[in-house]
């Protein structure tokens, strides 16, 4: 079974995630900080990540650069989920090493379409 780690503050979205993953028979973990969220990859690296840019603790670019800079949790997957969609935007979400860009609000299936992508 796909596991997948959301980090997100926003308990709404946090929830909506879920669900929407769960609903594809994908195992989920999550975490409300970038810092947990680390943690979190750290002990159970899961298959794919999908974290929040906006963050209070650290923003999701810093968490996936803290990812990407760590050889245990380099090769994660990560998907980064923003209101934020401009090009300036996506094109700093990819530079901090992100593999997916997804705008909120987005369809259900546009979210299981993407973490199946990224994990095969």
């Amino acid at each position: 079974m796909t596991s997948v780690l959301v980090v997100d503050d926003d308990p709404v979205m946090l929830q909506v995630v879920e669900t929407v993953l769960r609903s594809g028979g994908i195992d989920v973990a999550t975490e409300t900080t970038g810092r947990a969220g680390l943690r979190a990859a750290h002990d159970a690296p899961p298959d794919c990540a999908v974290v929040d840019v906006t963050m209070p603790d650290m923003t999701g670019l810093d968490v996936c650069r803290a990812l990407r800079d760590d050889v245990e949790t380099a090769d994660i997957p990560i998907i980064l989920l923003t209101g934020r969609g401009q090009w300036l935007d996506v094109a700093s979400g990819f530079d901090a090493g992100a593999d997916d860009y997804l705008v909120k609000p987005f369809s259900p299936q546009d979210l299981l379409n993407r973490v199946s992508a990224l994990t095969g």
